[in-house]
Protein backbone atom coordinates (compact mmCIF):
# COMPACT_ATOMS: atom_id res chain seq x y z
CA UNK A 1 0.00 0.00 0.00
CA UNK A 2 1.33 3.44 -0.78
CA UNK A 3 2.41 5.59 2.13
CA UNK A 4 -0.45 8.11 2.04
CA UNK A 5 -3.01 5.36 2.60
CA UNK A 6 -1.06 3.81 5.44
CA UNK A 7 -0.88 7.20 7.17
CA UNK A 8 -4.55 8.05 6.52
CA UNK A 9 -6.01 4.60 7.06
CA UNK A 10 -9.19 5.89 8.70
CA UNK A 11 -9.80 8.35 5.85
CA UNK A 12 -9.31 5.51 3.36
CA UNK A 13 -12.31 3.70 4.87
CA UNK A 14 -14.53 6.70 5.54
CA UNK A 15 -14.07 7.91 1.95
CA UNK A 16 -15.20 4.51 0.68
CA UNK A 17 -18.30 4.65 2.87
CA UNK A 18 -19.15 8.11 1.51
CA UNK A 19 -18.71 6.91 -2.07
CA UNK A 20 -20.96 3.85 -1.72
CA UNK A 21 -23.60 5.88 0.10
CA UNK A 22 -24.11 7.75 -3.20
CA UNK A 23 -24.43 4.58 -5.31
CA UNK A 24 -27.95 3.30 -6.12
CA UNK A 25 -28.77 -0.19 -4.78
CA UNK A 26 -29.03 -1.79 -8.21
CA UNK A 27 -27.03 -4.32 -10.20
CA UNK A 28 -25.71 -1.50 -12.37
CA UNK A 29 -24.69 0.39 -9.25
CA UNK A 30 -22.90 -2.62 -7.78
CA UNK A 31 -20.99 -3.16 -11.03
CA UNK A 32 -19.97 0.43 -11.63
CA UNK A 33 -22.21 0.95 -14.63
CA UNK A 34 -21.37 -2.44 -16.13
CA UNK A 35 -24.52 -4.24 -15.01
CA UNK A 36 -24.74 -5.92 -18.40
CA UNK A 37 -21.69 -8.02 -17.44
CA UNK A 38 -23.47 -9.68 -14.50
CA UNK A 39 -24.51 -12.82 -16.36
CA UNK A 40 -21.00 -13.33 -17.77
CA UNK A 41 -19.56 -12.87 -14.30
CA UNK A 42 -21.96 -15.37 -12.75
CA UNK A 43 -21.31 -17.97 -15.47
CA UNK A 44 -17.57 -17.72 -14.83
CA UNK A 45 -18.12 -18.12 -11.11
CA UNK A 46 -20.37 -21.15 -11.65
CA UNK A 47 -17.69 -22.86 -13.69
CA UNK A 48 -15.14 -22.11 -10.97
CA UNK A 49 -17.33 -23.48 -8.19
CA UNK A 50 -18.03 -26.60 -10.24
CA UNK A 51 -14.27 -27.16 -10.46
CA UNK A 52 -13.89 -26.77 -6.69
CA UNK A 53 -16.52 -29.40 -5.98
CA UNK A 54 -14.61 -31.80 -8.26
CA UNK A 55 -11.35 -31.45 -6.32
CA UNK A 56 -9.81 -34.56 -4.80
CA UNK A 57 -10.64 -33.04 -1.41
CA UNK A 58 -13.60 -30.77 -2.18
CA UNK A 59 -15.33 -28.38 0.20
CA UNK A 60 -18.74 -29.34 1.50
CA UNK A 61 -21.82 -27.48 0.28
CA UNK A 62 -23.51 -26.75 3.61
CA UNK A 63 -22.59 -23.19 4.59
CA UNK A 64 -21.24 -20.22 2.65
CA UNK A 65 -20.36 -16.64 3.54
CA UNK A 66 -20.75 -13.84 0.98
CA UNK A 67 -18.35 -11.01 1.88
CA UNK A 68 -19.06 -7.49 0.67
CA UNK A 69 -22.40 -8.85 -0.49
CA UNK A 70 -23.91 -5.56 -1.64
CA UNK A 71 -27.54 -6.10 -2.69
CA UNK A 72 -27.12 -9.89 -2.68
CA UNK A 73 -26.48 -10.25 -6.43
CA UNK A 74 -23.92 -13.05 -6.04
CA UNK A 75 -25.88 -14.80 -3.32
CA UNK A 76 -29.11 -14.75 -5.33
CA UNK A 77 -27.69 -15.73 -8.72
CA UNK A 78 -24.94 -18.09 -7.61
CA UNK A 79 -24.48 -19.15 -4.01
CA UNK A 80 -28.04 -20.21 -3.12
CA UNK A 81 -27.82 -22.70 -6.00
CA UNK A 82 -24.83 -24.45 -4.42
CA UNK A 83 -25.18 -24.15 -0.64
CA UNK A 84 -27.83 -25.07 1.89
CA UNK A 85 -27.30 -21.83 3.80
CA UNK A 86 -25.66 -18.48 2.97
CA UNK A 87 -24.73 -15.65 5.33
CA UNK A 88 -24.09 -12.15 4.00
CA UNK A 89 -21.80 -9.43 5.34
CA UNK A 90 -22.18 -5.88 3.99
CA UNK A 91 -21.52 -2.57 5.72
CA UNK A 92 -23.94 -0.40 3.71
CA UNK A 93 -27.41 -0.59 5.35
CA UNK A 94 -29.15 0.55 2.15
CA UNK A 95 -27.66 -2.37 0.23
CA UNK A 96 -28.48 -4.83 3.00
CA UNK A 97 -32.13 -3.73 3.02
CA UNK A 98 -32.40 -4.44 -0.72
CA UNK A 99 -30.64 -7.79 -0.27
CA UNK A 100 -33.10 -8.83 2.44
CA UNK A 101 -36.03 -7.97 0.20
CA UNK A 102 -34.59 -9.61 -2.93
CA UNK A 103 -33.78 -12.80 -1.03
CA UNK A 104 -37.18 -13.22 0.60
CA UNK A 105 -37.95 -16.04 -1.83
CA UNK A 106 -35.18 -18.15 -0.25
CA UNK A 107 -36.08 -18.19 3.47
CA UNK A 108 -34.61 -21.65 4.01
CA UNK A 109 -31.38 -20.70 2.26
CA UNK A 110 -30.54 -17.35 3.86
CA UNK A 111 -28.92 -17.18 7.26
CA UNK A 112 -27.52 -14.09 8.93
CA UNK A 113 -27.05 -10.55 7.60
CA UNK A 114 -23.97 -8.93 9.15
CA UNK A 115 -23.81 -5.10 8.88
CA UNK A 116 -20.04 -4.78 9.03
CA UNK A 117 -16.97 -3.65 7.14
CA UNK A 118 -14.52 -6.46 6.42
CA UNK A 119 -11.69 -4.63 8.20
CA UNK A 120 -13.44 -5.36 11.51
CA UNK A 121 -15.42 -8.50 10.64
CA UNK A 122 -14.61 -11.89 12.12
CA UNK A 123 -16.40 -14.99 10.77
CA UNK A 124 -17.84 -17.55 13.16
CA UNK A 125 -15.20 -20.19 13.91
CA UNK A 126 -15.19 -23.44 11.91
CA UNK A 127 -18.55 -22.74 10.24
CA UNK A 128 -18.09 -22.08 6.52
CA UNK A 129 -17.33 -24.45 3.67
CA UNK A 130 -16.72 -21.55 1.29
CA UNK A 131 -16.02 -17.91 2.11
CA UNK A 132 -16.65 -15.88 -1.03
CA UNK A 133 -15.12 -12.39 -1.46
CA UNK A 134 -15.69 -10.61 -4.77
CA UNK A 135 -14.77 -7.08 -5.86
CA UNK A 136 -14.45 -5.88 -2.29
CA UNK A 137 -10.93 -6.62 -1.06
CA UNK A 138 -9.60 -3.61 -2.95
CA UNK A 139 -11.24 -1.56 -0.19
CA UNK A 140 -8.90 -3.02 2.45
CA UNK A 141 -5.39 -1.88 3.27
CA UNK A 142 -2.68 -4.51 2.96
CA UNK A 143 -2.52 -4.92 6.74
CA UNK A 144 -6.27 -5.29 7.12
CA UNK A 145 -6.52 -7.62 4.12
CA UNK A 146 -3.97 -9.98 5.65
CA UNK A 147 -5.83 -9.82 8.97
CA UNK A 148 -9.17 -10.49 7.25
CA UNK A 149 -7.81 -13.52 5.38
CA UNK A 150 -6.34 -14.92 8.60
CA UNK A 151 -9.72 -14.47 10.28
CA UNK A 152 -11.34 -16.29 7.36
CA UNK A 153 -9.05 -19.26 8.01
CA UNK A 154 -10.52 -19.39 11.51
CA UNK A 155 -14.00 -19.38 9.98
CA UNK A 156 -13.44 -22.34 7.66
CA UNK A 157 -14.97 -25.75 8.22
CA UNK A 158 -12.94 -28.87 7.48
CA UNK A 159 -11.74 -28.80 3.85
CA UNK A 160 -13.15 -25.28 3.53
CA UNK A 161 -12.01 -22.86 0.85
CA UNK A 162 -11.63 -19.09 0.63
CA UNK A 163 -12.57 -17.78 -2.82
CA UNK A 164 -11.23 -14.41 -3.92
CA UNK A 165 -12.49 -12.86 -7.16
CA UNK A 166 -10.77 -9.56 -7.88
CA UNK A 167 -9.53 -7.17 -10.50
CA UNK A 168 -5.79 -7.36 -11.05
CA UNK A 169 -3.50 -4.65 -12.42
CA UNK A 170 -1.75 -5.31 -15.69
CA UNK A 171 1.17 -3.14 -14.54
CA UNK A 172 3.64 -3.80 -11.73
CA UNK A 173 2.33 -1.15 -9.36
CA UNK A 174 -0.96 -0.64 -7.57
CA UNK A 175 -3.66 1.51 -9.17
CA UNK A 176 -5.30 3.88 -6.69
CA UNK A 177 -8.84 5.09 -7.31
CA UNK A 178 -9.42 8.15 -5.16
CA UNK A 179 -13.09 8.38 -6.21
CA UNK A 180 -14.22 5.14 -4.57
CA UNK A 181 -11.17 4.87 -2.25
CA UNK A 182 -9.86 1.55 -3.51
CA UNK A 183 -6.61 0.00 -4.68
CA UNK A 184 -6.23 -2.51 -7.48
CA UNK A 185 -3.19 -4.67 -6.87
CA UNK A 186 -0.85 -6.34 -9.35
CA UNK A 187 -1.03 -10.12 -9.54
CA UNK A 188 2.31 -10.58 -7.77
CA UNK A 189 1.35 -8.32 -4.88
CA UNK A 190 -2.04 -9.95 -4.41
CA UNK A 191 -0.60 -13.46 -4.37
CA UNK A 192 2.13 -12.30 -1.98
CA UNK A 193 -0.57 -11.12 0.41
CA UNK A 194 -2.11 -14.58 0.26
CA UNK A 195 1.23 -16.06 1.29
CA UNK A 196 1.60 -13.58 4.15
CA UNK A 197 -1.82 -14.72 5.39
CA UNK A 198 -0.58 -18.33 5.42
CA UNK A 199 -2.64 -19.38 2.41
CA UNK A 200 -1.86 -21.47 -0.64
CA UNK A 201 -3.70 -21.28 -3.96
CA UNK A 202 -5.22 -24.61 -4.98
CA UNK A 203 -7.07 -23.33 -8.05
CA UNK A 204 -6.79 -20.21 -10.19
CA UNK A 205 -8.84 -19.15 -13.21
CA UNK A 206 -9.04 -15.95 -15.25
CA UNK A 207 -12.55 -14.69 -15.96
CA UNK A 208 -13.32 -14.67 -19.67
CA UNK A 209 -15.83 -12.75 -21.75
CA UNK A 210 -15.57 -9.32 -20.16
CA UNK A 211 -15.44 -6.14 -22.28
CA UNK A 212 -12.08 -4.87 -23.44
CA UNK A 213 -10.59 -2.08 -21.40
CA UNK A 214 -11.54 -3.51 -18.01
CA UNK A 215 -9.05 -4.88 -15.53
CA UNK A 216 -8.20 -8.58 -15.85
CA UNK A 217 -10.28 -10.56 -13.33
CA UNK A 218 -8.94 -13.60 -11.51
CA UNK A 219 -10.58 -16.17 -9.28
CA UNK A 220 -8.43 -17.80 -6.60
CA UNK A 221 -9.34 -20.75 -4.37
CA UNK A 222 -7.27 -20.58 -1.19
CA UNK A 223 -6.65 -22.91 1.69
CA UNK A 224 -4.45 -22.54 4.76
CA UNK A 225 -0.98 -23.98 4.41
CA UNK A 226 -0.86 -27.38 6.07
CA UNK A 227 1.54 -25.99 8.69
CA UNK A 228 -0.59 -22.92 9.31
CA UNK A 229 -2.69 -23.71 12.37
CA UNK A 230 -5.98 -22.00 13.07
CA UNK A 231 -6.02 -19.33 15.75
CA UNK A 232 -8.66 -17.10 17.27
CA UNK A 233 -9.62 -13.97 15.34
CA UNK A 234 -7.08 -11.16 15.32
Amino acid sequence: MEENYEIENEKFYTDAVKYWDKIPPTVDGMLGGFGFTSQTDIQGSKAFLNCLFKLTIPPQNTYCLDCGAGIGRVTKNLLVNYFKKVDLVEQNPKFLDVAKKDLEDYPEKIGEFYPSGLQVFCPTSNLYDVIWSQWVLSHLSDEDLIKFLKNCVNGLNENGVIVVKENVCSLDKIDIDTEDSSVTRPYAELTNIFKKAGLICIKEVKQNGMPRGLYPIYMFALRPHKNNEKTSCT
